[in-house]
């Protein structure tokens, strides 16, 4: 397992788009709406390719703070999933689910304190 992305909650795309690119260096590698009023984009540093920043706008940040979730990437989304229910661990997704044109596997659960996680399978 190791590090996929880090989801930070924002008000507004736009203008943290200009922040994390122009300030912090961070390039777009993609961005488009998940619904009708979730909007995400994904970024990177170039010399950390693998491991993403994901923007996240329309969602309830009163109820999941800012910083959204932390995302681990897995070869085998399904088989982690059946471990993790093995041991107990809270899945919030029984099953993965596809996004981004089904090129992306997703699956939320719960960490100890209540944190939200992810696994992804690219």
């Amino acid at each position: 397992m190791i590090m996929e992305h880090v989801g930070i909650m924002v008000k507004d795309m736009d203008e943290s788009l200009n922040f994390y690119q122009n300030i912090l260096g961070l390039e777009l590698r993609s961005r488009e709406w998940l619904n009708d009023s979730i909007e995400l984009a994904f970024l990177f540093f170039p010399e950390q390719p693998s491991v993403e920043v994901e923007l996240v706008y329309g969602g309830p940040v009163e109820n999941e703070g800012i910083v959204n979730h932390l995302a681990f990437r897995v070869e085998n989304i399904e088989a982690e999933l059946a471990r993790f229910k093995e041991a107990g661990v809270k899945l919030v997704d029984e099953e993965p689910r596809s996004i981004l044109n089904n090129t992306v596997k997703i699956s939320f659960f719960q960490g100890p304190n209540g944190e939200k996680l992810e696994l992804v399978e690219r």
